[in-house]
């Protein structure tokens, strides 16, 4: 998978060692070429579906489970985004999220964890360009957490599947 960016904090070190988590994440598309992004209404900011992948668990299977989970949907992987990864040196943290696009093959009710709730999760549909816009403006209420991270990857991501699904071929023809 083609390696978008590295993302490093102004701490950042060649020395630290690192503790590696692999996650992956989605850029997808409805039936009216909708992208679901999670908003995060405690904090202020939006974010791409997805999250960390199990011990022993398949990239691809670990994206649909989050979707599952976040969405409430079942996907459709049909190619991939790239990959970006993070190092955030006030928790020694490597991040190595894989990105893939896709689409929507089904629609049910999310199932937030305990901790999703209390952050005020909830799923907001909007067309690519709108998703690009809204996460490129967003202005979080925790400067200091980890939103600058999610802002800068997941701006990359979406442009990045704007390149794919548009390259020469509406969104219909590729998702």
């Amino acid at each position: 998978m083609e390696l978008l960016k590295e993302i490093k904090d102004k701490n950042y070190s060649d020395d630290t060692t690192w503790k590696t988590r692999d996650a992956s994440r989605a850029v997808l598309f409805d039936e009216n070429s909708l992208v679901p992004l999670l908003f995060v209404s405690k904090y202020n900011y939006h974010k791409l579906p997805g999250g960390g992948i199990d011990e022993g668990e398949d990239k691809i299977d670990a994206l649909k489970r989050e979707c599952l989970e976040e969405v409430g949907s079942k996907i459709e992987v049909i190619g991939e985004v790239g990959k970006i990864i993070e190092f955030k040196s006030r928790v020694n943290l490597k991040q190595v999220s894989y990105c893939y696009y896709g689409r929507i093959v089904s629609k049910g009710k999310p199932n937030f964890t305990e901790e999703e709730l209390g952050r005020g999760i909830k799923i907001v549909w909007v067309p690519l360009k709108d998703a690009i816009v809204r996460i490129k403006n967003d202005k979080p209420n925790n400067c200091d957490g980890p939103f600058s991270f999610i802002r800068e990857r997941d701006l990359e991501f979406l442009k990045k599947a704007e390149q794919i699904v548009t390259g020469g071929a509406s969104i219909d023809k590729k998702v």
